[in-house]
């Protein structure tokens, strides 16, 4: 993954949030209430198709609504909810409640100058995981990095920003890492090449400061922190990768990878074994999380 790909991923120079504020993240309801519409729809033996026709759409249409990948109108849930036989007001009114609550825009909307449309999902996604997992090789991961480590991060991967972007899109990074001091926050483990602790990212002095951020944020009981020797790198993952884990059982985990100009959403269960099992294999290469904090606390002195 390049430096500038990295720029508003999950370990580039973007920004965390408060899931008290935005009540969980529209991309999540809408992948739930398409979750629901779904099994309503399979439990009436009505096919995608014969459901779009109710709403002066397509299959294609229906796909998009039941993966919650576009937004949801109440007129065509109603249409829909009603071909699939729930009349129940009450029952209709939790549908309608719920359509509101998908079309309510995200706290990072307000970011949209500087947060690329497929980013923005995985930011939504971000706030309603249980469980974040992540491999990183260039970078600390984006929720870990203090705020002089992102704005270098920023500043070498989009020449040419002004200091309005640059401050900008710090500030969202630092927005998203709110995440992690909620009450409810994520269980977040990562593990990181040890090029990382070594590559001056902002000079020696961010540096440092960073290492100290690591040293303290491991203290956390959910926050996990492996570091993955140079003699071990490449023999189990290529690429930096994040893996997201939902509670609810709608949600399906889901694999994310970034690229120069885009994002890779990966559902497909084989694939996202694949994935799993790279986590897995990293967990056992890298260094136990207390070695790699003794690993930390050896750099920081030298650095």
């Amino acid at each position: 993954m390049t430096s500038s790909a990295r720029g508003a991923s999950p370990g580039g120079s973007s920004g965390g949030s408060s899931g008290s504020e935005s009540g969980g993240a529209p991309t999540a309801r809408r992948m739930i209430l398409g979750a629901w519409l779904r099994k309503l729809r399979e439990e009436m033996g009505i096919t995608r198709a014969a459901a779009g026709e109710q709403i002066r759409g397509s299959e294609s249409k229906m796909s998009r609504l039941e993966l919650g990948r576009v937004g949801f109108k109440k007129r065509d849930v109603l249409d829909l909810l009603t071909v699939y036989g729930v009349h129940d007001p009450d029952e209709r009114k939790m549908y309608e409640d719920m359509v509101d609550q998908c079309n309510q825009p995200g706290w990072w909307q307000g970011y949209t100058e500087v947060i690329p449309s497929w980013f923005s999902a995985y930011v939504g996604l971000e706030e309603v995981a249980s469980r974040i997992q992540s491999f990183e090789l260039q970078f600390v991961p984006g929720l870990l990095q203090t705020e002089d480590y992102a704005r270098a991060v920023v500043a070498n991967a989009r020449s040419g920003m002004t200091e309005a972007e640059i401050d900008e899109r710090v500030a969202l990074r630092v927005r998203r890492q709110k995440l992690l001091a909620r009450p409810d926050a994520p269980r977040f483990w990562c593990v990181i090449d040890e090029s990382v602790l070594h590559r001056p990212i902002g000079g020696r002095k961010v540096l440092r400061g960073q290492l100290d951020a690591l040293l303290e944020l491991t203290t956390m009981p959910h926050i996990t922190l492996q570091v993955l020797p140079y003699d071990r790198s490449g023999q189990a993952v290529e690429g930096a990768f994040s893996l997201l884990r939902f509670a609810e059982p709608e949600l399906p985990d889901v694999a994310y990878v970034e690229y120069l100009t885009g994002a890779h959403y990966i559902e497909r269960l084989d694939e996202l074994e694949v994935y799993s099992r790279a986590l897995d294999r990293l967990a056992v290469d890298a260094e136990t999380p207390e070695q790699s904090r003794q690993m930390l606390s050896k750099v920081r002195v030298q650095t």
